[in-house]
């Protein structure tokens, strides 16, 4: 069939350019739909527990996505604590607040919270700590002693040296970070100077990332197309034949991107890849084509019958490069990471779409070309002698051949040396990390960390279950309604409407206190029974408001402070020790947890007189049987974010939660470890499944098991010295890396198949290992070596990205590349000459 394929594209060539045309340009009509999202949170499914739970504690804590603003002064000797500078910072905060996107009542800095101070004995004053009303304003030494009293902003809106302070701007929604923190930026350009403003956070830096990404998709692909259209014209010499190859690659990207956005799929960090991805491996077959084109057209012969030829010849590898290279990444579909399925499946149709272009469009372009040019093309190529590559390869040959045995053990060598830089690997990812260290987003994460506790965020969350409770008041009601007909007119309804039991109990005390007005005789002792019963069950469902629940928290917090990675953690227990010490007389011995459930109650209900009684909530539901605690980190990496939760679950093997306790984690640090180590499972699922699959398809191609097996090797010796390499010199196993892998399992088995395919075949017509490996290192040696050149050395380009990412991929598909093809022209040989009499027929003159 393939024949007549062909057959029809050298005849009709003009046909195949038009359908082709016209595919890209419906593919292209899709593009402008384009949808991107760079959220880290959508790596997990909707229904993801975790990210279910996160969504829970964001919603049930009225909790926000936040930006972070800071501004340094370290020239002043007290640093921010001076006129022009608090004045810069309250400018600042108010005009934030009026900025569309922005939460404003949330927005957290010293211009828009509270001092509390002691008004009187058993009081407490809650006073703006930067008051619009000038008379009322406090002087900079004032705010500085208020600062200090104050634990929850000590740190967090002030750093401990007093030289920077913080603005939290809590916005509506994530994919508006990168337009509010333009339009915060616009406000700074307007203030005084004298200070310096750093704006961060993962919403900011994660969204600033997709805008960022989105102009790199269409500089980076086009330089590094660029870079290999040069390299090949280098090679050929033509620009009309090397167009072919060009073609085929944009035709393929563009295709399979309008695929993705026409089919309704958001442009994610990882589907914004794709176009880097295929570019090279829709590239590599065709110089395989021209290679062998520019080999076998003599003068005079026809275009057609030797395009047909060359297809003939180079169909079956091609064939199987496609299936492996499209298996590695369709093996991508069994992670459990949604943009990687995506990426993965439709890298594979791009892999497919190339290798049917490949043998129908170019060989329909090169018949349509002129014979003038082709016959130049030949003169060009017969007289440049690949390049100069003809030496190269020599060496290679004399190396294979003459020292077999050395290079096989070289090989081992690296493969142990590999195997022990994979046990140093770590595994760990950080959004902000994406950009490189001189990104003003890097900058200002660095400045803030160092200055203040810490800009990520993660929620530790503990639960209280109440089940028990609710069952044994449940059963002691139904004792009373069976007593005094009073009580259960009133219970009945209340227990069948309200599913809410927290409801039930204040419904209850309410409906009773009420009935007491008009009761008489027994009805009164069991309404007045009923309501001791119902307040005693409700002050002992309210369970984190008792001294007991407290302590424990407390306890968490100050062993974590202990450890050293958690820059500071706020909860419910640290408002209530600062109302208390005031309640008490404000000395620092009284900043402690109250000694019964009353006074704690008591610091909450003089709380809720402050500007921002919301704040409570933050800490604590109003039925007190969850409470969040907010810990900062000044480290957003995923390694030091699961250290913390080792630290937590560590602290409690050794002070077990209290019965009925649960613990749930939340924030977008935290979320992003969960979809950093599904993703870093499901690539290792995906990787062994590939590695299988693309061992049986080359036992199967060579109908051979020892073929098999040498078709792995050079893809085995890639993977191990890329990875091993990965963890000599440090490198994080991040996102870009794992998916890496793919295309590693694709292009290192390519050149293996090309290589013992065409081996194989010349071997049938030789006889002769020797001779066989002359030939070798000829056309095909050559081609191999092209491609390798063409695209390691065609995508360094991707290292001026201003992405980390991108720069990650551009050397990793250089190194893939140069690893892939030195093995392949190396150390297959030396393996084949050295095992030579098991692997070719014993015929005369077999032997080298």
């Amino acid at each position: 069939m393939k024949d007549q394929i062909v057959h029809f594209a050298t005849h009709h060539p003009k046909r195949i350019m038009w359908l082709t045309l016209l595919m890209t340009l419906l593919a292209a009509a899709m593009i402008p739909r384009i949808n991107i999202d760079t959220d880290p949170e959508n790596m997990l499914p909707a229904d993801q527990q975790d990210r279910v739970i996160h969504d829970r504690i964001k919603e049930q804590f009225n909790l926000y996505d936040l930006i972070v603003v800071g501004m340094v002064n370290d020239t002043d000797p007290e640093g921010i604590y001076n006129t022009r500078t608090l004045s810069n910072l309250k400018t600042l905060s108010d005009r934030i607040e009026k900025l569309d996107g922005v939460i404003a009542h949330e927005l957290m800095s010293l211009a828009s919270v509270d001092n509390i101070t002691q008004e009187g004995p058993g009081t407490i004053r809650f006073q703006w700590m930067m008051p619009d009303d000038p008379k009322a304003q406090l002087q900079p030494e004032e705010i500085r002693q208020a600062v200090s009293r104050l634990p929850m902003f000590n740190n967090t809106l002030v750093s401990d040296d007093g030289k920077a302070a913080a603005i939290y701007v809590p916005i509506e929604k994530k994919d508006l970070s990168h337009q509010i923190s333009q339009e915060i930026q616009a406000i700074i350009d307007q203030l005084p100077p004298g200070d310096d403003y750093h704006i961060t956070g993962l919403p900011v830096a994660e969204d600033t990332f997709g805008v960022e990404m989105f102009i790199q998709m269409a500089i980076s692909a086009p330089l590094a197309a660029l870079a290999i259209f040069i390299l090949m014209w280098i090679f050929f010499r033509s620009f009309a034949l090397i167009t072919a190859p060009m073609l085929v690659a944009m035709a393929t990207v563009i295709t399979t991107m309008g695929l993705l956005i026409g089919m309704g799929f958001t442009v994610h960090i990882m589907s914004s890849m794709i176009p880097i991805f295929l570019m090279p491996i829709a590239v590599v077959d065709s110089v395989h084509i021209l290679s062998e084109f520019a080999e076998l057209h003599k003068p005079g012969a026809r275009v057609r019958d030797t395009i047909e030829e060359v297809i003939r010849n180079l169909f079956r590898p091609m064939l199987f490069t496609s299936i492996t290279s499209a298996v590695g990444f369709a093996s991508l579909a069994f992670t459990p990471i949604p943009p990687v399925q995506v990426f993965g499946l439709f890298v594979a149709f791009g892999i497919v779409l190339a290798f049917l272009l490949t043998i129908i469009f170019v060989p329909a372009y090169i018949a349509s070309l002129s014979d003038a040019r082709i016959q130049k093309l030949a003169e060009q190529h017969h007289s440049s002698s690949g390049f100069k590559l003809g030496g190269i390869l020599g060496g290679f040959k004399s190396l294979a051949a003459g020292s077999a045995k050395l290079v096989i053990a070289a090989a081992l060598g690296l493969a142990v040396f590999s195997y022990y830089g994979i046990q140093r690997i770590e595994i760990n990812d950080n959004p902000v990390r994406w950009f490189k260290e001189d990104h003003r987003i890097r900058v200002a994460d660095r400045v803030l960390n160092d200055h203040f506790a810490g800009t990520y965020n993660a929620y530790m969350v503990l639960r209280k279950d109440s089940s028990g409770l609710q069952q044994q008041y449940i059963d002691q009601l139904r004792q009373l309604s069976r007593q005094s007909p009073a009580v259960k007119s009133l219970v009945d309804p209340i227990v069948d409407r309200e599913q809410n039991f927290p409801a039930m109990l204040s419904a209850i005390i309410q409906q009773a206190d009420n009935a007491l007005f008009d009761a008489e005789g027994e009805a009164v002792d069991a309404l007045e029974q009923l309501m001791a019963l119902t307040e005693d069950i409700q002050a002992r469902s309210k369970y984190f408001a008792t001294p007991e629940a407290l302590q424990y928290i407390e306890n968490l917090q100050q062993h974590l402070a202990q450890q050293g990675l958690v820059g500071k953690s706020n909860s419910f227990v640290d408002l209530v020790k600062t109302v208390y010490r005031e309640l008490r007389g404000g000395e620092p011995a009284h900043y402690r947890v109250p000694e019964t459930s009353n006074q704690v109650a008591q610091t909450v209900l003089s709380y809720q007189s402050s500007h921002r009684p919301y704040d409570l909530w933050h800490f604590i539901t109003p039925d007190y049987q969850n409470t969040a605690v907010w810990l900062q980190l000044s480290s957003g990496d995923n390694k030091d974010m699961s250290a913390v939760l080792q630290q937590v679950d560590d602290y409690l093997q050794d002070h077990p939660l209290p019965d009925g306790f649960s613990m749930q984690w939340g924030g977008l640090t935290y979320i992003n470890v969960v979809w950093q180590e599904a993703m870093v499972q499901g690539m290792l699922k995906s990787l062994l499944g590939a590695f299988i699959m693309v061992f049986i398809a080359m036992v199967v191609l060579f109908r051979s098991l020892v073929y098999g097996v040498l078709a792995m090797i050079p893809l085995s010796l890639t993977i191990a010295l890329i990875y091993g390499l990965i963890g000599w010199v440090g490198k994080d196993y991040d996102m870009p890396v794992a998916v890496l892998s793919s295309l590693t399992l694709g292009l290192s088995v390519d050149f293996a198949i090309h290589f013992l395919d065409r081996a194989r075949s010349i071997y049938q017509e030789t006889g002769h290992w020797g001779r066989t490996l002359q030939l070798m290192f000829d056309e095909p040696g050559i081609a191999i070596l092209r491609n390798a050149i063409v695209i390691a050395i065609g995508f360094l380009p991707l290292l001026a990205a201003p992405l980390v990412p991108y720069n990650t991929v551009g050397i990793f598909l250089a190194s893939i590349m140069a690893t892939s093809c030195i093995v392949t022209l190396i150390l297959l040989p030396a393996i084949m000459t050295a095992l030579q009499r098991w692997l070719f027929p014993h015929r005369q003159g077999a032997q080298s």
